[in-house]
């Protein structure tokens, strides 16, 4: 099971992923979303986000969105994604 927590920071949204994740999986989302691959997040939101930054390492990995995104943006993009899920 991976567990996602979903923070709001100053300059934009921060997420935790831990448990049964690769940082390998949170590259491949990232890399969809950056190449336009990613259908779990909406064209407003995808605009909205201007930097994607991955650090950590399997089992605890963290995903910073920089830009004008909200946690319930990212809570809603998480739900549907393909490859967190």
């Amino acid at each position: 099971m991976i567990k996602k927590e979903v923070e709001q920071k100053e300059n934009g949204v921060k997420i935790n992923f831990s448990g049964a994740i690769a940082k390998d999986t949170v590259f491949t989302m990232v890399q969809n979303c950056a190449t336009g691959k990613c259908e779990c997040m909406s064209d407003e939101t995808k605009a909205k986000v201007k930097d994607m930054v991955v650090t950590g390492e399997d089992g605890n990995v963290n995903l910073e969105l920089k830009g004008d995104v909200s946690e319930k943006e990212i809570q809603e993009a998480l739900s549907r994604s393909k490859v967190v899920n």
